[in-house]
């Protein structure tokens, strides 16, 4: 059983920074890959960012590429997720997530259904 409990959500300014931590339990994160999503109202998740088990390898979307950084501490079990020049668009409920297979992949997956695990979510708002 893994947990996770993201923190670091709030309300911004647009072009303001936020970063979000997600803090995993157990002794085997460092073989975990883990990734962002998130979901705003009346939409479906989507996926925003992902890191592999070594931290070497990220993927990003499209939407976010060039604006959020995300990286891991393995020694602190913690995923992070950079965020800056926010938009209003960005406003939604972040998740953190980790796929129990990551150290079998030689890239991380951006589709949530390859996550075993997820955490309870942190609300990001950005105002215009």
């Amino acid at each position: 059983q893994v947990q996770l409990v993201e923190s670091g959500g709030g309300l911004v300014q647009a072009g303001g920074s936020l970063r979000l931590s997600c803090v995993a339990s157990g002794r085997t994160f460092s073989s975990y890959a883990m990734g962002w999503f998130r979901q705003a109202p009346e939409k479906e998740r989507e996926f925003v960012a992902a890191v592999s088990w070594t931290g070497i390898m990220t993927l990003y979307s499209g939407s976010v590429k060039g604006r959020f950084t995300i990286s891991r501490d393995n020694a602190k079990n913690t995923v992070y997720l950079q965020m800056n020049s926010l938009k209003p668009e960005d406003t939604a409920v972040y998740y953190c997530a980790a796929d129990l297979q990551g150290r079998l992949r030689s890239v991380p997956r951006n589709t949530g259904s390859d996550y075993e695990y997820w955490g309870q979510g942190t609300q990001v708002t950005v105002s215009s």
